[in-house]
């Protein structure tokens, strides 16, 4: 036997995995690993909630491209970091997880913090739903074999969120000397080249193909390539803004019910579809009703996944494809070279006054001197007072649907946005975890009033890492896109907005917050203040919070998303 423990190989194995950071907060079960983590060189990121700490992981890991990690304490603090957990598991997001959890030998007699109302000590039961898989250790043994195997799990595949729950008296035990390295190389499925010449030729033959991307595709060299040989149009998922840039002359949008008139159009019309990472998502597909958005048949669609399980969920599909989508277009577009090049002018003049149109429409709306100020005069001052190369990390409402719908990206901006949960609080937190994979970018956390509210832990976070992330708060003091659909559907607005006993509006004075946190705070009184503060903001290179009065106006929606029939009592399902 040696001196190693479990703590201390765990830190170990997570050096060796190439880990700089574990984000997470205390508790009595997991202080053994933190001790463990001083020891070795792991910089543990403290928050002062679970759910910041996972949002945080995940945000480093979206922008790093390395594994998120996430260290929770047994219990209330495990169910504290379940939403930003199951955030990232939804997006694809490789996030592993190690709770403490109870002693071992204690199991079933409910010592302090157990879960144990319907099973004795299975916390791991609350994750199953959303992570990939989940591990319960009960021999010291068997924590560094299943240490890897939460990496591999994690990275493999389609890749997502991993559990590994620890009694914390396994972290105190000793252990055998053991080592568990992760594969030195593995490979991933690519697509056969008799089954790349038949997607090539359907594309090649079709008279109104259309490529559909969506996250799953982290390089568009191939794409591009392949789309301009054809003169094939891109449309694209949520997730995917930015993916290909805005300003590309072939980038028709984001099709569904915050996409823009011409993408559903063009996508009834399509005759071959090939969609590449993506589930087809509710919002994207307007509910999937083929009077709006996606007809299937007559257009015929070609899906390549990475998961089985998403070929053919929401769609037929005539070609089905399980493959690494990089390896697949790369196979596709090295077929389609051979086949004649296709000039389409006339698409591309309609895809150009269409996205004129749109952006051309925003900026207007964008130059209006109202306030509180239009959320398109938000988006239009960020747009000229950052950086190119500016990261925006978004939250729900007009700072997500807007942004993908009318904000021109810059080539080198990334905007990075909870698609499949739509969490309200993912923003500022995940935009902690953004800077500090990326420390010499901007990172701005485009957010709504309800969504810093969510998540006020992030604040301190920021100074205490010295962070300079900038915090701009479109304050309409109300959840105001639930607002505007209730009033919309309902006539009223009862229950979305934040009010004092004496009715008033109400919100905190967000900016003075984060000059208590230690952070800079802005007050934004007059239109022409936002430029002025973001400049700074920028310049100073320090946390900062930026309280934006904002009206509260809908965002335009195209599409057809199936609640509005519901609430107006019709049920007929697509």
């Amino acid at each position: 036997m040696s001196d190693l423990t479990g703590a201390l190989a765990v830190a170990q194995q997570l050096k060796a995995y190439g880990v700089k950071y574990v984000f997470g907060t205390c508790g009595h079960t997991n202080i053994a690993l933190l001790s463990a983590f001083e020891e070795v060189g792991v910089d543990f990121v403290i928050a002062r909630h679970e759910q910041a700490a996972a949002h945080a992981a995940d945000g480093y890991a979206r922008m790093s491209g390395e594994v998120g990690v996430l260290l929770v304490h047994v219990g209330p603090g495990m169910m504290n970091a379940v939403t930003g957990v199951a955030t990232a598991a939804m997006d694809s997001v490789p996030l592993v997880t190690i709770a403490g959890d109870v002693p071992s030998y204690m199991y079933g007699r409910h010592p302090h913090q157990e879960v144990n109302l319907h099973t004795d000590a299975d916390q791991t039961a609350i994750f199953r739903p959303f992570v990939k898989r989940a591990w319960q250790a009960h021999r010291v043994e068997d924590v560094p074999r299943f240490l890897e195997r939460a990496f591999w799990t994690a990275t493999s595949g389609r890749p997502g969120a991993v559990l590994l729950d620890v009694p914390m008296d396994l972290f105190s035990r000793p252990l055998p000397d053991g080592q568990f390295p992760l594969p030195r190389t593995a490979t991933a499925p690519a697509l056969p080249a008799d089954d790349a010449h038949r997607i090539a030729a359907l594309l090649a033959g079709a008279e109104r193909p259309l490529v559909y991307l969506g996250g799953g595709l982290k390089s568009t060299v191939d794409l591009t390539r392949l789309a301009e040989h054809l003169d094939i149009p891109i449309a694209h998922s949520l997730m995917a803004k930015g993916a290909v840039p805005d300003a590309h002359p072939l980038v028709l949008g984001m099709p569904g019910f915050w996409g823009i008139e011409t993408t559903n159009r063009y996508t009834l019309e399509a005759d071959v579809v090939l969609a590449i990472g993506t589930r087809f998502a509710e919002t994207d597909a307007s509910s999937w009703d083929p009077a709006y958005t996606w007809r299937f048949p007559p257009s015929r669609l070609i899906q390549i996944d990475i998961d089985p399980a998403e070929i053919g969920r929401n769609f037929p599909v005539e070609i089905g494809v399980v493959a690494d989508a990089s390896l697949a277009v790369k196979a596709i577009l090295e077929s389609v070279v051979g086949h004649p090049a296709r000039s389409r002018p006339e698409l591309r003049a309609t895809i150009a006054a269409a996205r004129e149109e749109l952006f051309a429409g925003s900026a207007e709306r964008g130059r209006s001197d109202q306030f509180p100020l239009r959320p398109e005069r938000i988006l239009a001052d960020v747009r000229a007072a950052l950086p190119a190369d500016a990261v925006l990390v978004t939250d729900v409402g007009w700072n997500k649907n807007g942004v993908a719908q009318c904000y021109p990206l810059p080539a080198s901006g990334r905007f990075i946005t909870p698609g499949g949960a739509s969490t309200m609080g993912f923003g500022p937190a995940a935009a902690l975890g953004v800077q500090m994979a990326e420390p010499d970018r901007v990172v701005v956390a485009l957010i709504g009033d309800g969504g810093m509210s969510a998540q006020l832990p992030a604040i301190p976070m920021a100074v205490e890492r010295g962070l300079p992330v900038i915090f701009l708060v479109m304050n309409n003091r109300a959840h105001g896109t639930i607002a505007d659909l209730q009033a919309a559907n309902f006539g009223r607005s009862y229950g979305c907005e934040f009010r004092d006993p004496d009715g008033n509006p109400y919100s905190p004075d967000f900016a003075a917050l984060g000059r208590a946190c230690g952070a800079d705070g802005y007050d934004i009184t007059r239109p022409e203040d936002l430029v002025a503060a973001l400049r700074t903001a920028v310049e100073r290179r320090r946390p900062a919070v930026l309280d934006v009065p904002m009206v509260n106006e809908p965002v335009p929606t195209p599409g057809h998303w199936n609640i509005k029939d519901i609430y107006r009592g019709s049920f007929a399902q697509p």
